[in-house]
Order: structure tokens, then C-alpha cells, then sequence
């Protein structure tokens, strides 16, 4: 899920001087370093090479593990060094000079200026090497050449690029809640009107299972804190689930919630906004012993690991229960399913040929451009995309009858039950994965070379696979097949459909990134004290402190700078 950029006034500082240093430079010593050779067509037969990959979306630092590795290993000879970023990171890596071979999800703005980004027009190389982006992809193409390029150069492209009417999303969709299904079978499925009555079905929940399978104590709610920007980032996740998101998706605008498909904002703190009600939301879950004591100090990965192993009960995220939902769980009858409330109305993004704002790019330091392109190609290509959802074609699925279909032994490796095979890289199936943990083309697309989506979870023949109990009961409490059908078939869903300006986004002045970046401390610091604060008093005087020095440090100058923006861009959009 999220990690977003947030420079310092340090970073900006050596962004300048790295453009003035550019400048007086010999501009001829990068072109040797990465002018393009001809390669050759076969990418298996060229020497084997490592490429660095800087991923701010990234959970994971190393050489890329598992099947994935070993794919394009021997499609490519090539192996990942997977460099997970964040904003001191990335403030590291940009006064160096050198952002690696592939860049993912960094502020191409300051990164260009900076003159760390390669042009893919550059001697030819996207015409050489990108085809299928050129095919698949070509409206973002077009769209960042005329926002960031001039209408010539190309540092970039969007990801979850894709076409389409509707929720762009998989059968799943990205929000939740999801619930234990099995524990809220058992307590007679109660109704759930709003937010709050989830509390009481979790201290319920929680009684029915006290301790996790290795006997550790089970908590209603896990929260992590390295993907937090300018304010929690599980507080603001509860906006979702009312139809709003943190920003709008072009601007910069993480001050502000949006309403997805109305042109609609609140103040991130306003007294009533929906962050504002997940901090409480999560406040009272600690009054009742729901909220993991370790949610302010541990990390994602933690986190994974304790709903794997059935600590957690409540995820607002539905991929943070593929850890839990294995096989051998899941035909017993026990595992995650969603579980909305009446009030709900799921965010949902609509599909954009002009891609998301995590982009790809490539660094300029490159010493291998050609190879770089022929690898990102195949990212966009549909054997690229649907090998990287799916797996290796013959192993995890195959073609039968003209259709796509998971084989008996990728059904037992989607839910993690079973090692890949030792010629596939070992391990298990999740953690073989592509580590870069950012998508290219949409995965609800329909893949011309199977006629169905690239996401398994919604090939025919995934959907009519005997399914097991936990699948099956829930979609006979629902009266749906899938999640997405649900939320859009009962009017459950918001969507934001794709916005383009050929005018790229307007950037921070000086004084307001300043501020924003010391309001953002403040949000964040007292939305955790404010989640675990001991009691209603308190909770009350932290929320007035929070509310007070954010607005002495400049808040009420941020939001209303983002929200002009917004008017005048998406919000004006979404009016017409």
C-alpha cells in the first residue's frame, strides 16, 4: 500500500545546488555513461548484470528473492537490488547524484530538475526498447512528456495504467473491513450500522479467541507507523471508507480529504472530517484493549506477520489477510472475509489511461539504459504483467478450454500452503513476489492474449472453482460472488474517475512546504498520542494542542493553497 515522498528544506537545498553543479559541468561525460548500444534481441544471452531499483513503495531491501527473481534472471540475466526508500532515503540518495538504474514512485519534478532522470527519448531508446510501452501505454506516455517533459522529453510513466468503466479495482478492492468470518459467524453475523459498532464486535471477537495459534494475545486492531506522510496513515485509511481519500489524486493535497466523484473537501483536521474520526475510532478501540500496544514502534513487516499468525482480527486493507487465509485455514472454515457497514461507501479509483502518480522512471546514471528499457517493456507487456500477478505459465496456471486457468498446484501456492518448486526459486509464493511492490498496467484489464483480467481472482474460471468454505459461506450471506460485485451492485462504492490537465501540477512554494513539513510533525505526533491517550480528557486536550500548533505553524496557509489548487483543477472537473 502507501509510501509517499516528503522533502526537507535540506533535500531542496541540495536538489539546487545539484542542478547548478549539473549545469556547470561537462554535459558530455553523461551522455557516455548512458548513450544506447544496440543489444541484443535475445535479453537471456547478454552478460548478467545487477540493476539497483529505488522504491519508495518497497517493504523489502535485498536481491529479489523467490520465482520472480528467477524469471528474469533467465529471461534477462538479470538480478534486482531492491533499495526501499522513504524521505530520509531519498533526500540520501538525491544529494548523491545517482537514484540507481529504475525509479520508483519519487517526485520527478525536483528528481528532473536535478538532472537524475533519464530522457527515454534520449538516442532513440524508448522507439528501440518500449514498444509494448508505447502500445499499452502510450496515453501517459503523452500525458507526462506534455505535464513534465515540455512535450518532448519523457522522464516517466504512471502506474495501474488501464481503460475501462467502473471500479478500477480487483475482486477484493482495495478497503475493507474485513472480519474474521468464522468469529463473526459464531456471534449470529450482527448488524452493523456505523464505524463505531465495529468496537463491540471486536471485544466479542476477542473473548471467542484470546490467543493467536502460538498462543500470543489477539488484538482487535495492528497499526504500523513507517508509512506514515504528513499524518497517520491507518487514521486517514478510515476516510475510505466514507468515500474520501487524502488528497485527489494530481495535486499536491495531503492536507486535505477529497470526495471521490463530487467535488467535495474537508480540512484534514476539521472537527468532523474522517481522519479526524479514525483517530478517535482507534482511541477507543485502546480503551478496550483492542489496539496492539506495539502499533506505534513496529513496521509493516511486523505487522504481516502477526496476521499471519491470527493475532489481528480487523483489517482495514483486504491483501492484509493473505497471510492468515490459507488453505489448510480456509477449508477448515476459518479465515478473513468483508464484513461492511451500512453507512459504508468504499473509495474506489476509476480506471486512467494516464496511469497513477507512483511512477517509473529511470535514472540518469544508468550504465545500462537498453537493458533497463528491455526489462520495463516486458513489465508492460501482458505476458510481463500476468506472469507477474499469476506466476510462471505452466507451473501456477496454464490455458485450458481457451481460457486462463490456475493449475492444482497454483490454487495451493496463491494461498501460500505449499514452497515453489527449488527450479522456481523456493519459498513461499508471497514472498517470491515482485519486491518492488508497484504496479504498471491495471490488473482489472482484460490481457488481449487470454481474453480475461490479469487478476486471477476474476478469471471465469477462478470464480466457478469449487470454492472453499469460508468463500462459499460468505457469498451465500451476501447473495454476491466476489467483493467488487457486491459494493457496486448495492451502491457501496465511490468512484473517482481519471483526471488530466496537459499543465502539470502546481509545485510548493517555499514557504508552504515549510510549513506543511512542520505541521505535519505536529498531526503526527499527537495523532499517536491521541490514539493512546488514557482517557477522555485527555484525548480532548491532546486533539486541542494538535489542532492549535498545527494552525500557529501555517495550517490554515496550506489548506487553503491546496484547496485552490483542487478548485481549479480536479474539483472543477468533477463539477462540470
Amino acid at each position: 500500500m502507501t509510501k509517499r515522498n516528503k522533502w526537507t528544506a535540506v533535500a531542496v537545498w541540495m536538489m539546487a545546488m545539484l542542478v547548478f553543479l549539473s549545469a556547470c559541468s561537462n554535459s558530455g561525460s553523461n551522455a557516455v555513461n548512458n548513450a544506447v548500444t544496440e543489444v541484443s534481441t535475445d535479453p537471456s544471452k547478454q552478460p548478467e548484470i545487477t540493476l539497483n531499483v529505488f522504491s519508495n513503495l518497497a517493504n523489502y531491501a535485498g536481491e529479489q528473492p523467490g520465482w520472480f527473481g528467477k524469471i528474469i534472471k533467465d529471461k534477462f540475466n538479470i538480478k534486482l537490488n531492491i533499495i526501499s526508500g522513504g524521505q530520509q532515503k531519498a533526500s540520501t540518495m538525491m544529494a548523491s547524484g545517482d537514484l540507481g538504474d529504475i525509479v520508483v514512485a519519487i517526485d520527478i519534478v525536483d528528481a528532473s530538475k536535478a538532472g537524475l532522470l533519464l530522457d527515454w527519448n534520449k538516442d532513440g531508446l524508448l522507439d528501440k526498447y518500449g514498444q509494448d510501452i508505447k502500445k499499452y501505454a502510450g496515453q501517459s506516455l503523452d500525458a507526462l512528456s506534455k505535464q513534465y517533459g515540455g512535450g518532448t522529453a519523457i522522464y516517466a510513466i504512471g502506474h495501474n495504467v488501464g481503460s475501462g468503466s467502473g471500479p478500477s479495482e480487483s475482486a477484493n478492492m482495495t478497503f475493507g473491513p474485513w472480519l474474521r468470518w468464522d468469529l463473526y459467524q459464531q456471534l449470529g453475523s450482527p448488524e452493523i450500522k456505523t464505524l463505531e459498532d465495529y468496537l463491540s464486535i471486536m471485544k466479542q471477537m476477542q473473548e471467542l479467541s484470546p490467543k493467536s495459534d502460538s498462543g500470543k494475545p489477539v488484538y482487535g486492531f495492528s497499526l504500523w507507523s513507517d508509512w506514515d506522510g504528513t499524518a497517520s496513515m491507518n487514521a486517514a485509511s478510515i476516510a475510505a471508507l466514507f468515500g474520501y481519500n487524502v488528497g485527489d489524486g494530481f495535486n499536491i493535497a495531503d492536507l486535505i480529504v477529497t470526495k471521490a466523484g463530487e467535488a467535495k473537501w474537508q480540512g484534514l483536521i476539521d472537527e468532523d472530517s474522517p481522519y479526524m474520526r479514525g483517530l478517535k475510532f482507534f482511541f477507543e478501540a485502546n480503551k478496550m484493549g483492542l489496539l496492539d500496544p506495539d502499533s506505534l514502534t513496529q513496521k509493516f513487516p511486523d505487522v504481516a506477520n502477526k496476521y499471519s499468525d491470527g493475532q489481528i482480527l480487523f483489517a482495514q486493507f483486504p491483501w492484509l489477510t493473505d497471510g492468515y487465509n490459507t488453505e489448510e485455514r480456509v477449508n477448515a472454515g476459518k479465515g478473513f472475509a468483508f464484513v461492511p457497514f451500512a453507512e459504508e461507501q468504499m473509495s474506489s479509483v476509476g480506471f486512467s489511461p494516464y496511469g497513477g502518480n507512483w511512477y517509473w522512471s529511470i535514472g540518469s546514471k544508468t550504465k545500462y539504459p537498453e537493458r533497463v528499457m528491455q526489462f520495463m517493456n516486458w513489465m508492460f507487456s501482458p505476458e510481463g504483467v500476468q506472469v507477474s500477478r499469476t506466476g510462471p505459465k505452466g507451473l501456477m496456471w496454464d490455458i485450458q478450454d481457451g481460457k486462463p486457468t490456475l493449475t492444482e498446484f497454483g490454487y495451493k501456492a496463491i494461498t501460500n500452503s505449499v514452497n515453489m518448486p527449488d527450479e522456481y526459486g523456493g519459498g513461499l509464493f508471497k514472498d517470491g513476489g515482485n519486491q518492488i511492490n508497484n504496479s504498471t498496467l491495471n490488473l482489472s484489464t482484460i490481457n488481449p492474449e487470454t481474453g480475461e483480467p490479469y487478476d486471477h481472482t476474476m478469471w471465469t474460471s477462478y470464480l466457478e472453482n469449487n470454492p472453499n468454505p469460508v468463500t462459499k459461506s460468505w457469498r451465500d450471506a451476501m447473495g454476491e460472488l466476489t467483493v467488487k460485485d457486491y459494493v457496486v451492485n448495492n451502491n457501496k462504492v465511490a468512484v473517482q474517475p481519471p483526471y488530466f490537465s496537459e499543465q502539470a501540477r502546481m509545485e510548493e512554494p517555499s514557504d508552504i512546504k515549510q510549513k506543511k513539513s512542520e505541521v505535519g510533525k505536529v498531526i503526527k505526533e499527537y495523532s499517536w498520542k491521541m490514539m493512546y491517550a488514557k482517557d477522555d480528557n485527555q484525548f480532548a486536550s491532546l486533539k486541542e494542542d494538535m489542532v492549535s500548533k498545527a494552525k500557529g505553524l501555517g495550517y490554515d496557509e496550506v489548506v487553503k493553497w491546496q484547496v485552490e489548487n483542487y478548485e481549479k483543477t480536479v474539483g472543477a472537473a468533477l463539477k462540470k
